[in-house]
């Protein structure tokens, strides 16, 4: 069985559909038609909810990049100004589990 938490962090599928459509179906980062909506901007090892605010549509590539680089702070920038530019009230503090709070 499943913790909360695991619940709460995992990508449902209705989540990666709207991400999908959101970001057409391209990684958000170079514009290839290769992407997935599974990344986390703020990543499951440090909390991150698997909600629509906290996911983005990236080529492996750059999904890779993004997890494993020095580049990471760089995309990180770049990322956060894309979710805010499609949800105005998007605020950090809200993409991370809190038990306390669930």
């Amino acid at each position: 069985m499943k913790s909360k938490r695991t619940k709460a962090l995992e990508i449902s599928a209705a989540v990666k559909r709207h991400a999908y459509e959101r970001d057409k179906g391209c990684c958000v980062l170079c514009g290839s038609p290769n992407g997935l909506p599974n990344a986390h901007y703020i990543g499951r090892a440090q909390g991150g909810l698997g909600i629509e605010k906290n996911v983005v549509t990236l080529c492996p590539e750059c999904h890779r990049e993004y997890d494993q680089t020095a580049r990471r702070e760089e995309m990180r920038q770049e990322l956060r100004d894309y979710l805010r530019g499609f949800y105005p009230d998007w605020d950090e503090n809200e993409l991370i589990y809190r038990k306390w709070e669930m």
